[in-house]
């Protein structure tokens, strides 16, 4: 079974974009009237978030970026072409060194699904890439403590195995 995707809805891309902003300037134009004060605040606190996370996000962006570019996307297909078991737990522990955002995430499975990715293998790497962080670790132990932290990437890491062996198993 193979899946295709239609290139029109790409095409709509503009017109989702423009209408998602228009809609969102109609909310904050209608909040505006309701509560001014509300409003300056949610922005301005809105901006201190985006402001936050850009360099971080910008870092992450340019990585991926400088990856695609400097691996031919042929071997990084043949890497995520393994199938079994082996395959499932390389690709995922790949993923699981660093944590990286849906936004970034899709996009680099959909690069990698047309290198090559066999579905099983890149569900799993996306799972992990996305629920689990070797690296953001330290972070995560210093909210949540070290226990809590080390049982949720264990089972975040042992679902995504079952996520990528069912895609494996549906398809």
């Amino acid at each position: 079974m193979q899946i295709t995707f239609s290139t029109s809805l790409f095409n709509r891309g503009d017109a989702v974009a423009a209408s998602m902003w228009i809609i969102t300037l109609m909310c904050i134009l209608i909040s505006f009237a309701k509560d001014r004060g509300k409003t300056k605040l949610a922005i301005r606190s809105s901006l201190g978030m985006f402001f936050g996370l850009f360099p971080s996000i910008s870092l992450m962006i340019l990585l991926v970026g400088f990856l695609l570019a400097a691996i031919p996307l042929e071997v990084i297909g043949q890497l995520f072409s393994k199938n079994g078991l082996t395959g499932f737990v390389l690709v995922s522990a790949v993923g699981s060194i660093a944590s990286i955002p849906g936004p970034i995430a899709f996009p680099l499975a959909g690069e990698l699904y047309h290198a090559g990715a066999y579905l099983p293998s890149l569900a799993s790497f996306i799972t992990t890439l996305t629920m689990v962080g070797v690296v953001t670790a330290p972070i995560e132990i210093s909210f949540f403590g070290k226990k809590f932290t080390l049982l949720r990437q264990f089972l975040s890491f042992i679902s995504a195995l079952c996520i990528g062996l069912l895609v494996g198993a549906l398809l």
